[in-house]
């Protein structure tokens, strides 16, 4: 029982409080022009449904197409974050390598550099 009470109280306050905004001059002038378009809409489409449906398939075809681009998008990032997972160790051997080959350059040089 309470929840019919609590759903007509807010049917009611919702009928009260659209009412009340309807006083002011603009909002009513706004309410009627959307209602005379959305009319004006909703008869265009009972007249024309096959307009209705191609608008339908080709939203759906632009979602659909917009998913395929991303997923094929997603895909190619994914190969190129398993190529650097493969990359990355070898990358740090051969930077490891070439610090090692300066390093021990540079401990020759200044041996030689002390030598003399």
């Amino acid at each position: 029982m309470g929840k019919s009470l609590f759903l007509k109280g807010v049917l009611f306050g919702a009928l009260a409080g659209g009412a009340l905004s309807l006083l002011d001059r603009s909002t009513r002038e706004s309410v009627v022009s959307n209602c005379k378009k959305t009319t004006k809409e909703i008869s265009f489409y009972v007249k024309h449904p096959k307009e209705a449906v191609n608008q339908v398939k080709e939203v759906t075809n632009k979602i659909q197409s917009t998913f395929e681009q991303v997923s094929s998008e997603v895909s190619y990032i994914m190969e190129k974050v398993e190529e650097l997972k493969e990359t990355t160790p070898e990358v740090v051997e051969l930077v490891e390598d070439t610090k090692e080959a300066f390093f021990e350059k540079d401990s020759d040089e200044m041996s030689a550099a002390s030598k003399m």
